[in-house]
């Protein structure tokens, strides 16, 4: 069974820093991208950062280029998210998933990630 488990998510000040884990079971971690999306209320989902969990090649969407770091253990089959400036803006459940396809120009396509986590909340107070 596929599972993808996040954590590390909490209530942070404005400045402050917290890191997300996304732990993956279930399936052969370098055959796979995996991607961090968030979701603020009244919004749609969003791409943040996108990593192959092989070469560790990695894309950050532009609200998270100079202040996010994605990373990742093959031996422990975790990504992370390093995530630090918060801001209010950064507030939202942040969801990892995987894309069976890997590596590609398809990477920040939503529509192509096939399994997701159950999120976890980060709130950033000003």
């Amino acid at each position: 069974e596929v599972q993808l488990v996040e954590s590390g998510g909490g209530l942070v000040q404005a400045g402050g820093s917290l890191r997300l884990s996304c732990a993956a079971s279930g399936f052969t971690f370098d055959d796979y991208a995996i991607g961090w999306f968030r979701q603020a209320p009244g919004k749609e989902r969003e791409g943040v950062s996108y990593i192959a969990a092989s070469h560790g090649n990695t894309v950050y969407a532009d609200s998270a280029k100079g202040r996010f770091t994605i990373s990742r253990d093959r031996a422990k089959n975790t990504v992370h998210l390093r995530m630090n400036s918060l801001n209010p803006d950064d507030t939202g459940v942040y969801y990892c998933a995987a894309n069976l396809r890997g590596w590609g120009p398809w990477i920040q396509s939503i529509d192509g990630y096939d399994y997701w986590g159950q999120g976890t909340q980060v709130t950033v107070s000003s």
